[in-house]
């Protein structure tokens, strides 16, 4: 097998596991379904990732750029945090690796701690800092970014992995925009 044979062979083990683990959280996920899933044996998904705790770790490393959505006027923060929202739920291709640590969060410790921690270091702290630097004194920026967070991610565990359901694209930032745009403004 090629190097290039291997990375695509992984990628697709990665592809199959996030799609499984998003439908059906870490405990109903077997290592032998997500191999029959993608075509490989078994024993490469222990080669490639070290068993099942490797593969869910591979398979939730979510990087969000979010630094896109802070360029700008604090007034318009809502609509450009919305439509950065809608376009990873409605366009991302495959699994939300972030769906995924959501809807295994309740399972394991640390993916509880994994989600946690990637929101304090990729939604939480950039939007207090944004806030902070806009204008806002300290304590009312990390107020209002914990409120934004704490929308987004309840919007998200409620359509998303309690109802698997996002209504109509557009409707859906719309509501976002301004709800998003009213916490940041208090």
């Amino acid at each position: 097998m090629t190097a290039r044979d291997a990375a695509a062979t992984r990628q697709r083990i990665l592809e199959h596991a996030q799609r499984q683990f998003a439908r059906h959280g870490y405990a109903r996920v077997a290592v032998k379904g997500v191999a029959d899933a993608a075509g490989v044996s078994p024993n490469l998904i222990t080669r490639y990732f070290g068993g099942k705790d490797g593969l869910f770790l591979a398979a939730t490393r979510v990087e969000i750029p979010v630094e896109h959505s802070f360029d700008g006027d604090r007034s318009s923060l809502g609509s450009r945090l919305a439509a950065s929202i809608v376009k990873r739920w409605f366009g991302a291709p495959g699994e939300d690796p972030l769906l995924v640590l959501q809807r295994a969060s309740g399972e394991r410790p640390e993916a509880a701690e994994a989600l946690a921690a990637f929101l304090d270091r990729s939604s939480l702290e950039p939007l207090h800092r944004y806030l902070r630097d806009s204008g806002l004194d300290d304590a009312t920026a990390r107020s209002r970014a914990a409120a934004i967070d704490a929308f987004v991610l309840g919007v998200s565990t409620r359509r998303r992995v309690l109802r698997s359901e996002l209504d109509d694209p557009a409707e859906l930032q719309e509501w976002l925009s301004t709800t998003i745009q009213r916490l940041a403004d208090g």
